[in-house]
Protein backbone atom coordinates (compact mmCIF):
# COMPACT_ATOMS: atom_id res chain seq x y z
CA UNK A 1 0.00 0.00 0.00
CA UNK A 2 1.41 3.38 -1.00
CA UNK A 3 1.24 6.53 1.10
CA UNK A 4 1.25 10.17 -0.02
CA UNK A 5 4.65 11.42 -1.25
CA UNK A 6 6.84 13.09 1.37
CA UNK A 7 7.79 16.72 0.85
CA UNK A 8 8.77 19.85 2.78
CA UNK A 9 6.16 22.12 4.36
CA UNK A 10 6.49 24.89 1.76
CA UNK A 11 5.88 22.48 -1.13
CA UNK A 12 2.93 20.95 0.74
CA UNK A 13 1.49 24.44 1.35
CA UNK A 14 1.69 25.28 -2.36
CA UNK A 15 -0.20 22.11 -3.30
CA UNK A 16 -2.69 22.75 -0.51
CA UNK A 17 -3.33 26.31 -1.70
CA UNK A 18 -3.95 25.06 -5.25
CA UNK A 19 -6.54 22.61 -3.98
CA UNK A 20 -8.10 25.34 -1.83
CA UNK A 21 -9.04 27.26 -4.99
CA UNK A 22 -11.08 24.28 -6.15
CA UNK A 23 -12.57 23.77 -2.67
CA UNK A 24 -13.75 27.38 -2.55
CA UNK A 25 -15.32 27.05 -6.01
CA UNK A 26 -17.08 23.92 -4.80
CA UNK A 27 -18.36 25.76 -1.72
CA UNK A 28 -19.61 28.68 -3.81
CA UNK A 29 -21.41 26.35 -6.21
CA UNK A 30 -23.01 24.64 -3.20
CA UNK A 31 -24.18 28.06 -1.99
CA UNK A 32 -25.70 28.74 -5.41
CA UNK A 33 -27.50 25.39 -5.40
CA UNK A 34 -28.83 26.10 -1.90
CA UNK A 35 -30.10 29.46 -3.14
CA UNK A 36 -31.93 27.70 -5.98
CA UNK A 37 -33.31 25.19 -3.49
CA UNK A 38 -34.81 28.04 -1.47
CA UNK A 39 -36.56 29.21 -4.63
CA UNK A 40 -38.30 25.91 -5.36
CA UNK A 41 -42.11 25.99 -5.41
CA UNK A 42 -43.99 24.10 -2.69
CA UNK A 43 -46.91 21.71 -2.50
CA UNK A 44 -49.73 22.10 0.03
CA UNK A 45 -51.08 19.02 1.77
CA UNK A 46 -53.39 18.19 4.66
CA UNK A 47 -51.48 18.72 7.89
CA UNK A 48 -54.24 17.14 9.96
CA UNK A 49 -53.31 13.66 8.68
CA UNK A 50 -52.43 11.52 11.69
CA UNK A 51 -49.14 9.82 12.46
CA UNK A 52 -48.49 7.59 15.48
CA UNK A 53 -45.97 8.34 18.21
CA UNK A 54 -45.44 7.78 21.95
CA UNK A 55 -48.71 9.55 22.76
CA UNK A 56 -50.71 7.69 20.12
CA UNK A 57 -52.12 9.25 16.95
CA UNK A 58 -51.33 12.95 16.49
CA UNK A 59 -51.80 15.34 13.56
CA UNK A 60 -48.73 15.90 11.42
CA UNK A 61 -48.93 19.57 12.40
CA UNK A 62 -47.77 18.60 15.90
CA UNK A 63 -44.36 17.56 14.53
CA UNK A 64 -43.55 21.23 13.93
CA UNK A 65 -43.61 21.72 17.73
CA UNK A 66 -44.84 25.26 17.19
CA UNK A 67 -42.01 26.11 14.80
CA UNK A 68 -42.49 27.06 11.15
CA UNK A 69 -39.92 24.71 9.60
CA UNK A 70 -39.58 20.94 9.89
CA UNK A 71 -37.00 18.46 8.62
CA UNK A 72 -37.74 14.74 8.67
CA UNK A 73 -35.71 11.70 7.83
CA UNK A 74 -37.76 8.77 6.52
CA UNK A 75 -36.28 5.61 8.05
CA UNK A 76 -36.80 2.29 6.25
CA UNK A 77 -38.30 -0.53 8.30
CA UNK A 78 -38.31 -4.32 8.05
CA UNK A 79 -41.41 -5.78 9.73
CA UNK A 80 -40.65 -8.48 12.26
CA UNK A 81 -36.87 -8.03 12.16
CA UNK A 82 -34.90 -7.75 15.41
CA UNK A 83 -32.97 -4.59 16.16
CA UNK A 84 -29.80 -5.82 14.46
CA UNK A 85 -31.78 -6.56 11.30
CA UNK A 86 -33.06 -3.02 10.73
CA UNK A 87 -31.71 -0.88 7.90
CA UNK A 88 -28.01 -0.15 8.38
CA UNK A 89 -28.09 2.69 5.83
CA UNK A 90 -30.87 4.50 7.66
CA UNK A 91 -29.01 3.80 10.90
CA UNK A 92 -26.10 5.82 9.49
CA UNK A 93 -28.40 8.79 9.02
CA UNK A 94 -30.45 8.47 12.20
CA UNK A 95 -27.36 7.99 14.40
CA UNK A 96 -25.94 11.28 13.13
CA UNK A 97 -29.25 12.99 14.01
CA UNK A 98 -29.45 12.02 17.67
CA UNK A 99 -29.68 15.65 18.80
CA UNK A 100 -31.40 18.52 16.99
CA UNK A 101 -30.49 21.28 19.46
CA UNK A 102 -28.84 23.51 16.85
CA UNK A 103 -31.71 23.03 14.41
CA UNK A 104 -34.17 23.90 17.18
CA UNK A 105 -32.19 27.02 18.05
CA UNK A 106 -32.54 28.08 14.42
CA UNK A 107 -36.30 27.52 14.58
CA UNK A 108 -36.32 24.16 12.78
CA UNK A 109 -37.88 21.03 14.25
CA UNK A 110 -36.64 17.52 13.47
CA UNK A 111 -38.41 14.17 13.42
CA UNK A 112 -37.87 10.68 12.06
CA UNK A 113 -40.69 8.92 10.26
CA UNK A 114 -40.92 5.24 9.45
CA UNK A 115 -43.44 2.82 8.00
CA UNK A 116 -42.93 0.41 10.90
CA UNK A 117 -45.82 -0.31 13.24
CA UNK A 118 -45.40 1.75 16.41
CA UNK A 119 -45.36 -1.27 18.73
CA UNK A 120 -42.21 -2.47 16.90
CA UNK A 121 -40.67 0.95 16.44
CA UNK A 122 -40.92 2.09 20.08
CA UNK A 123 -38.62 -0.58 21.60
CA UNK A 124 -36.10 -0.02 18.78
CA UNK A 125 -36.00 3.73 19.51
CA UNK A 126 -35.56 3.01 23.22
CA UNK A 127 -32.77 0.49 22.55
CA UNK A 128 -30.89 2.92 20.30
CA UNK A 129 -31.27 5.76 22.80
CA UNK A 130 -32.54 8.23 20.23
CA UNK A 131 -33.72 11.54 21.66
CA UNK A 132 -35.35 13.10 18.61
CA UNK A 133 -39.03 12.21 18.08
CA UNK A 134 -40.01 9.19 16.00
CA UNK A 135 -43.41 8.53 14.41
CA UNK A 136 -44.99 5.74 12.43
CA UNK A 137 -46.48 6.73 9.09
CA UNK A 138 -47.83 3.29 8.26
CA UNK A 139 -50.60 3.63 5.69
CA UNK A 140 -50.08 7.39 5.30
CA UNK A 141 -49.79 8.69 1.74
CA UNK A 142 -47.18 11.06 0.38
CA UNK A 143 -45.86 13.62 1.05
CA UNK A 144 -45.90 12.59 4.72
CA UNK A 145 -45.56 8.84 4.10
CA UNK A 146 -44.57 7.18 0.86
CA UNK A 147 -41.09 5.83 0.08
CA UNK A 148 -38.54 5.81 2.86
CA UNK A 149 -34.83 6.74 2.77
CA UNK A 150 -35.53 10.42 2.13
CA UNK A 151 -34.59 13.69 3.79
CA UNK A 152 -37.59 15.99 3.44
CA UNK A 153 -38.34 19.59 4.35
CA UNK A 154 -41.72 21.06 5.25
CA UNK A 155 -43.03 24.56 5.96
CA UNK A 156 -45.95 25.62 8.15
CA UNK A 157 -48.00 28.77 7.66
CA UNK A 158 -50.49 28.80 10.51
CA UNK A 159 -52.47 25.58 10.07
CA UNK A 160 -51.42 25.14 6.45
CA UNK A 161 -48.57 22.73 5.66
CA UNK A 162 -46.34 22.49 2.60
CA UNK A 163 -43.73 20.16 1.12
CA UNK A 164 -40.71 22.24 0.07
CA UNK A 165 -37.84 19.83 -0.66
CA UNK A 166 -36.92 16.14 -0.68
CA UNK A 167 -33.81 14.14 -1.57
CA UNK A 168 -32.58 10.57 -1.34
CA UNK A 169 -29.54 8.45 -2.20
CA UNK A 170 -26.32 10.42 -1.81
CA UNK A 171 -28.43 13.53 -1.31
CA UNK A 172 -28.86 12.41 2.29
CA UNK A 173 -25.10 12.42 2.93
CA UNK A 174 -25.41 15.96 4.29
CA UNK A 175 -26.93 14.34 7.40
CA UNK A 176 -23.92 12.15 8.09
CA UNK A 177 -20.85 14.22 8.88
CA UNK A 178 -18.66 11.11 9.03
CA UNK A 179 -18.66 10.90 5.23
CA UNK A 180 -17.19 14.39 4.83
CA UNK A 181 -14.64 13.68 7.56
CA UNK A 182 -13.54 10.47 5.82
CA UNK A 183 -13.22 12.43 2.58
CA UNK A 184 -10.63 14.58 4.43
CA UNK A 185 -8.35 11.61 5.15
CA UNK A 186 -5.63 10.25 2.83
CA UNK A 187 -7.33 6.87 2.45
CA UNK A 188 -10.86 8.29 2.07
CA UNK A 189 -13.88 6.10 2.67
CA UNK A 190 -12.20 2.94 1.50
CA UNK A 191 -14.95 2.41 -1.07
CA UNK A 192 -14.41 0.89 -4.51
CA UNK A 193 -15.97 3.75 -6.49
CA UNK A 194 -13.43 6.32 -5.26
CA UNK A 195 -10.67 7.66 -7.50
CA UNK A 196 -7.52 6.81 -5.53
CA UNK A 197 -3.81 7.19 -6.36
CA UNK A 198 -2.01 4.18 -7.77
CA UNK A 199 -1.10 1.65 -5.13
CA UNK A 200 -3.77 2.60 -2.59
CA UNK A 201 -6.24 -0.03 -1.35
CA UNK A 202 -8.84 -0.82 -4.00
CA UNK A 203 -11.70 -0.30 -1.59
CA UNK A 204 -14.78 -2.36 -0.91
CA UNK A 205 -18.50 -1.97 -1.48
CA UNK A 206 -19.93 1.38 -0.47
CA UNK A 207 -21.36 0.26 2.86
CA UNK A 208 -18.84 -2.36 4.01
CA UNK A 209 -18.10 -0.65 7.32
CA UNK A 210 -21.73 0.02 8.31
CA UNK A 211 -21.97 -3.36 10.09
CA UNK A 212 -19.38 -4.76 12.49
CA UNK A 213 -19.00 -7.67 14.90
CA UNK A 214 -18.43 -7.35 18.63
CA UNK A 215 -14.68 -6.84 18.08
CA UNK A 216 -15.20 -3.99 15.62
CA UNK A 217 -14.42 -6.01 12.50
CA UNK A 218 -16.49 -5.04 9.48
CA UNK A 219 -18.82 -7.90 8.57
CA UNK A 220 -22.21 -8.42 7.02
CA UNK A 221 -22.22 -11.98 8.30
CA UNK A 222 -24.46 -13.42 11.03
CA UNK A 223 -22.40 -11.89 13.86
CA UNK A 224 -22.68 -8.35 12.52
CA UNK A 225 -25.04 -5.56 13.44
CA UNK A 226 -25.16 -1.83 12.53
CA UNK A 227 -21.97 -0.41 14.01
CA UNK A 228 -23.54 2.08 16.49
CA UNK A 229 -25.59 -0.68 18.11
CA UNK A 230 -22.48 -2.04 19.84
CA UNK A 231 -22.49 1.09 22.00
CA UNK A 232 -25.91 0.21 23.38
CA UNK A 233 -26.26 -1.64 26.70
CA UNK A 234 -26.94 -5.33 26.23
CA UNK A 235 -25.90 -5.53 22.59
CA UNK A 236 -24.21 -8.88 21.94
CA UNK A 237 -23.31 -11.21 19.08
CA UNK A 238 -26.27 -12.38 17.04
CA UNK A 239 -26.83 -15.56 15.07
CA UNK A 240 -29.16 -14.07 12.47
CA UNK A 241 -29.66 -10.77 10.74
CA UNK A 242 -33.39 -11.26 11.03
CA UNK A 243 -34.27 -10.77 7.38
CA UNK A 244 -33.79 -12.47 4.04
CA UNK A 245 -33.60 -12.00 0.30
CA UNK A 246 -33.84 -8.60 -1.35
CA UNK A 247 -34.11 -6.78 1.97
CA UNK A 248 -30.28 -6.66 2.03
Amino acid sequence: MTTPPITDLATWQTARDELLVREKAHTHEGDAIAAARRRLPMVEFDGTVEVVGPEGPVPFLDLFQGRDELLVYKHMWWDGAPHQGQCEGCTVSAWHLRDAVYLNARGVSMAILTTGAWDEVAPFVEFMGYTQPWYSVRGVAEPVGGDMGYLTSYLRDGDRTFLTYSTTGRGTERISGSFALLDSTPYGRGEAWEDNPEGRPEGRHACWYWRTDVDGNATWGPTGRPAPQWTRPGAGPETTLGRQGDHH
